[in-house]
């Protein structure tokens, strides 16, 4: 290794850049000139002697190269972050931005106002959150953690349990004046079901799981629409139990199915597997799990 040849100058920009998307943003988070992260892009590309974004007046891009060297500079600047809290001794006093991923009624209902106690403790964090049920690449989209429940395909990402829920069928009294009620998940072929992202529904009956294949003349990611979708009598709805229970208190739905409800879903904490989770990020899970701890639906 030649030490003399080692600079860090830039780094620090072009990954910030990298994060936002663009120069203006980087150096709003950077607190200091566009012209300034320009300027130290410009001289890193210089020194390595290639270029690490492809710029347009419209948008500004990671080169193949740009994007191998942002994979290995953002854990570089984590360490860093991590080291200099840790020496300074501000570990406490969290700043920058912690950028999460959710969906979900329960996220809405239970996890947001969770997080809005953890910014209030922490007065210089900005808390960003993005309420989307798509695939989400912690590097390239800059997501410190996201919020999933359910069944969680093996990625490789690390998944702590947050909350387990029940799952709970309802449909309106006007639904099922009109359909009758289903006594069996299978008669659920012969109903009209309203569907978020899986079409495949899990029961239990005498400590087995069930998965029952079901149809229906309307399909939506969006809890609160299909809630709407159910009390206008669209069809049977199968959620957890916090996405009805306002309308079931005001009889609006009514439960079916009961026996067969699944009480085996999980949310959970989904994050990068890294060496380096930012401490905003490792104290922000830390507070959700301590706040969800013996929590019930």
């Amino acid at each position: 290794m030649n030490l003399h040849s080692l600079s860090f100058d830039g780094i620090v920009e072009f990954v910030t850049v990298a994060d936002a998307k663009g120069f203006s943003e980087a150096a709003r988070r950077l607190n200091c000139s566009v012209s300034h992260v320009s300027r130290q892009v410009s001289r890193l590309e210089q020194r390595l002697g290639t270029a690490l974004f492809a710029r347009s007046t419209r948008s500004v891009k990671l080169t193949e190269t740009g994007q191998q060297y942002y994979l290995q500079c953002q854990e570089l600047v984590s360490g860093l972050d991590q080291a200099n809290e840790r020496v300074t001794g501000t570990q406490f006093d969290l700043q920058g931005t912690l950028r999460i991923s959710m969906a979900g009624s329960f996220a809405e209902q239970f996890v947001a106002p969770a997080l809005v106690t953890f910014a209030k403790q922490h007065p210089k964090l900005t808390v960003e959150v993005d309420f989307s049920s798509r695939h989400v690449n912690f590097v390239e989209d800059g997501i410190d953690f996201a919020i999933r429940y359910g069944r969680l395909q093996d990625s490789g990402l690390v998944a702590r349990k947050l909350a387990d829920r029940s799952l709970m069928a309802v449909a309106s009294p006007d639904y099922l004046l009109k359909h009758g009620e289903p006594n069996h998940p299978k008669a659920l072929a012969q109903h009209s079901c309203l569907i978020t992202n899986n079409d495949t529904w899990l029961f239990e009956h005498d400590g087995k799981e069930m998965l029952v294949k079901v149809s229906g003349r309307f399909r939506c990611n969006n809890a609160n629409a299909l809630v709407e979708a159910c009390k206008g009598g669209l069809g049977i709805g199968y959620m957890p139990k916090s996405s009805f229970q306002q309308a079931m208190n005001e009889g609006e739905l009514v439960p079916v199915l009961a026996p067969f409800w699944t009480r085996k879903i999980t949310s959970w904490v989904v994050y990068q597997n890294r060496k380096f989770l930012p401490l905003k990020a490792r104290l922000a899970i830390d507070h959700l799990l301590t706040h969800f701890e013996g929590w019930q639906e």
